[in-house]
């Protein structure tokens, strides 16, 4: 598939192409505390994050050790800084629409996976943390599966579910630290003054950074007993 646009940079006379190609994504499951079938919480790190870091924190929720947990990282690897961990990024500006394809097959797939693998009750609620966040989005709208709510902690509803507003939107959870330099109060206006308009929403602005803290990890856990 020949791209519209050249990277920047690349001279005029070379032609860019992406070819499809098949990658191994890797996602950590953690199951209910009790028998039966449970909900499912699907969960998406942030930038330079990785799955057992993100499960960590799912598992700190109130009330989520009832619910099949499940930390999926993202499909593009790379090292920390300091070389000690394997991290990832969901996606960059390059080739973006086909990453975000990508991504929304991907996740697509694990949940299928884990329904299968797993007893759940049909329940699916995703969990997204910085630039996790807009797979949350992503996956409640184009994976596939029915979904009963988005927990989006500093992270941004991604604009282009904002251009194509269709169907219906499951209830979200909105939180924002108050000194978060990157999800700024500008920014959480212009997503609340959206989702307001397309789906039931909570917003949820604590004391904190760009960080999981104690009121939102409570928060979280009411929003998970109220749509379970």
């Amino acid at each position: 598939m020949a791209a519209p646009v050249a990277d920047a940079g690349t001279p005029p006379s070379v032609a860019v192409r992406t070819i499809a190609a098949r990658v191994h994504g890797r996602y950590l499951v953690e199951p209910a505390d009790r028998p039966g079938p449970a909900p499912l919480l699907v969960g998406f790190h942030g930038y330079g994050e990785h799955a057992e870091r993100h499960l960590a924190e799912l598992r700190r929720i109130p009330g989520s050790a009832r619910w099949v947990r499940v930390a999926v990282q993202a499909l593009h690897r790379h090292y920390s800084a300091d070389r000690r961990h394997v991290v990832g990024s969901w996606m960059t500006r390059q080739d973006r629409a086909l990453a975000i394809a990508d991504n929304i097959a991907y996740v697509r797939d694990v949940v299928s996976r884990v329904r299968r693998d797993y007893a759940t009750d049909g329940c699916v609620v995703y969990c997204g943390f910085s630039q996790g966040v807009a797979m949350a989005y992503r996956a409640a709208r184009r994976a596939g599966h029915p979904c009963r709510g988005v927990i989006a902690l500093a992270g941004d509803v991604p604009p282009e579910l904002m251009e194509a507003p269709d169907g219906d939107w499951p209830p979200v959870l909105v939180g924002r630290g108050t000194t978060d330099a990157w999800y700024t109060e500008v920014k959480m206006a212009a997503d609340l003054a959206f989702l307001e308009r397309v789906a039931p929403v909570t917003p949820v602005v604590f004391d904190g950074g760009h960080a999981w803290t104690d009121a939102i990890r409570a928060a979280a856990g009411r929003f998970l007993a109220c749509v379970s």
